[in-house]
């Protein structure tokens, strides 16, 4: 929805043309010679082979790790979302360390995620930078402003893009408590503790304000369903709605 995977991918065409021979789509462009390409973006299983999305993931990532160059560029987006959290962001953690210092080669590689635990490795290694898309918040609305930033980004915004796509009001709100919940407890205590206590608590659910005059409503209902509108005159239409507006009374 922001727009990372889109520069992620773009970075990768601009530099392949750019090796051809074509026009780049800027006014000056210094690109490195880069000998291979590898790209780890998307998620999809092998039904057939009987391997997991996460399985895929991963032996696409074992073999760009296993073939690089000092003249590669790497393009890798959200590794280590098919399986748990923790288990994801080691595995992330550990390939940005493991690019950074494990080996020789040290390709350029551009890196995205959502786990922004993964900001802290910029204040660890000197050649990890950080940046994000920017936004702005309007109201309880999102606009990505398709810009990139220094800095890495504290905030995600699913529960938003879900909204966009439709979930009911109710399970909409029901997120933002679990994630609330889950953003001023994580620092203090366990993740699987904070789980298990909004696991064991009850929803909080908002009472509708008409649950308390459904009768009433009712009676409403039936009374402007029985007016014919088009031979009310406008004194009877006040009339009838002093009568509507004594019913709340």
């Amino acid at each position: 929805m922001s727009g990372k995977s889109a520069l992620l991918r773009q970075t990768a065409i601009i530099t392949l043309m750019a090796h051809m021979g074509s026009f780049v789509p800027a006014s000056q462009a210094e690109i490195g010679l880069t000998d291979k390409i590898f790209t780890r973006v998307g998620a999809s299983d092998n039904l057939s082979g009987g391997e997991s999305t996460f399985m895929v993931e991963m032996n696409e990532t074992a073999s760009i790790i296993n073939n690089i160059t000092p003249r590669s560029l790497i393009i890798l987006d959200e590794i280590g979302r098919g399986t748990s959290t923790y288990d994801g962001i080691s595995i992330a953690w550990s390939i940005v360390e493991y690019l950074h210092d494990m080996t020789t080669h040290r390709p350029k590689t551009l890196f995205a995620t959502h786990y922004h635990e993964l900001n802290e490795l910029e204040n660890k290694h000197n050649r990890v930078k950080n940046f994000h898309i920017t936004n702005k918040e309007v109201g309880n609305k999102i606009i990505f402003l398709r810009k990139l930033a220094s800095g890495g980004s504290r905030h995600s915004f699913g529960i938003h893009v879900a909204k966009i796509a439709g979930m009911p009001p109710q399970l909409i709100q029901r997120a933002n408590e679990i994630l609330s919940q889950l953003e001023s407890q994580h620092i203090d205590a366990p993740l699987e503790q904070t789980v298990k206590e909004i696991a064991s608590a009850p929803p909080k659910m908002q009472l509708s304000i008409f649950d308390a005059h459904s009768d009433t409503f009712k009676v409403m209902r039936e009374m402007l369903e029985a007016v014919d509108v088009n031979r009310l005159t406008p004194v009877e239409a006040l009339i009838k709605l002093n009568e509507i507006k004594s019913l709340l009374s």
